[in-house]
């Protein structure tokens, strides 16, 4: 990192991974992620609605699509509240580890073909 006045330059890639179907259309992204783990978390639709700064309609829906192109649920709903499927909770365990996986490695690639292109030279 090169340092210029009082700003340091500091470069890095990041990238987004979701899961489409053959129709392009979304499965499973970040958002979605967001949304289940914060069910999890919070044991209900309501909280995570709230939480998330969503209306509750927008978020089951977005469950319910998923679920939909999963063919499978995703939450256990009772009088009570709302638990992860275990399929649900795989999902986000998976999800995650695909996430740490690209990361890791858009920043392996970034230093490799990148990072030094857009470094300034000492002067």
């Amino acid at each position: 990192m090169k340092e210029s006045g009082n700003l340091l330059k500091s470069f890095s890639a990041r990238s987004k991974v979701w899961i489409v179907d053959s129709r392009g259309e979304i499965v499973f992204g970040f958002g979605r992620y967001r949304i289940l783990s914060a069910v999890e978390r919070l044991g209900s639709l309501n909280a995570a609605a709230r939480e998330l700064k969503m209306s509750y309609k927008g978020l089951w829906s977005r469950i319910q699509a998923t679920e939909q192109r999963l063919g499978w649920p995703l939450l256990i709903k009772d009088a009570t509240g709302s638990q992860l499927t275990p399929e649900a909770e795989d999902l986000l365990k998976r999800y995650r580890r695909i996430n740490q996986m690209v990361a890791l490695e858009c920043d392996e690639i970034f230093d490799m073909v990148v990072r030094k292109a857009l470094e300034t030279k000492e002067e």
